[in-house]
C-alpha cells in the first residue's frame, strides 16, 4: 500500500495576488483544500518542507495526513502544483480531502522488471508505451505501483493492460491498451552516392576581369592615337 505521509499546514484568511506574493517572499506557498461534500479550506504551507515532500512521494496516488494548525488530520491527495514557469518555485496547490469510506480514482505508476529476451538475444528494442495506469479503489487501498515483467518478451511480443496483475483493486483503463512491446531494431540503409558523369574534353575555368586575348594569345594592342 501506498505511504502515509504528514504534513503542517496553516490557515490562511488574506487572499489575492498580493498576498500571495507576500506569501511566497515569506518561503510560503499558497494552498486550497477542497473535497466532495466539504468546505474549500485556504492554506499556507512551508515551501521547504513541501518540496522536500514532493522528492520523495509520488504526488498523485500517496495518501498524505495533513494536519492544520494543529487540529486533527485530514486524509487528502495531492491534485495539483502549480509551478514558476522558469524558476525553481512552487506556486500554488490543490488538495483534494477525500472520504475513506469511498472508492477514489487516481493513476499509479507501472515499472517494467527483467530483461527482454528479444533485446537480450536478438538485438531487438523495448518500448514502453504507458508509465501509469488509472485504477479505482479505497484511499487506504491504493497501492504505490504496479510491476510488470518484460523477461518473456521476444521481438514482436507485446504487453497490454490486462497483463497487469493489479489485486484487488479495479483498473479502469482498456485493457487492450498497450504497456510495452519488443521490437526489430533499425536498420538505416545508407545508399552509395552516384557517380558523376565525365565531362567530354576539360574545361577551362573563366578568368574574370582578363582583357580579350588575340589569336596568339597576347592581349590586342590599343588602337594608336588613343
Amino acid at each position: 500500500m501506498t505511504k502515509q505521509i504528514k504534513l503542517k499546514a496553516q490557515h490562511r484568511d488574506e487572499r489575492g495576488k498580493a498576498r500571495a506574493r507576500k506569501l511566497r517572499r515569506e518561503g510560503s506557498v499558497p494552498a486550497t483544500m477542497y473535497g466532495h461534500g466539504f468546505e474549500p479550506e485556504s492554506l499556507r504551507l512551508d515551501e521547504q518542507e513541501f518540496s522536500l515532500l514532493l522528492g520523495r512521494i509520488s504526488a498523485g496516488s500517496t495518501l498524505i495526513d495533513l494536519e492544520v494548525d494543529g487540529a486533527p488530520a485530514r486524509k487528502v491527495l495531492i491534485r495539483e502544483v502549480q509551478r514558476h514557469p522558469w524558476r525553481p518555485s512552487i506556486l500554488h496547490v490543490d488538495f483534494f480531502r477525500i472520504n475513506v469510506d469511498e472508492e477514489i480514482k487516481v493513476s499509479v505508476p507501472l515499472q517494467l522488471t527483467g530483461e527482454a529476451t528479444g533485446v537480450k538475444n536478438e538485438g531487438g528494442i523495448l518500448q514502453q508505451h504507458r508509465y501509469e495506469i488509472q485504477i479505482s479503489c479505497l484511499p487506504t487501498e491504493i497501492p504505490d505501483g504496479f510491476e510488470i515483467d518484460v523477461s518473456e518478451l521476444a521481438i514482436g511480443d507485446s504487453l497490454q493492460v490486462s497483463d497487469v496483475d493489479a489485486g484487488g483493486v479495479t483498473v479502469l483503463d482498456d485493457p487492450d491498451s498497450f504497456v510495452a512491446a519488443v521490437i526489430p531494431p533499425t536498420i538505416l540503409v545508407v545508399e552509395e552516392p552516384e557517380e558523376e558523369e565525365e565531362l567530354e574534353g576539360e574545361l577551362e575555368p573563366e578568368v574574370i576581369g582578363e582583357e580579350e586575348a588575340g589569336e596568339d594569345g597576347d592581349a590586342e594592342p590599343e588602337a594608336e592615337g588613343s
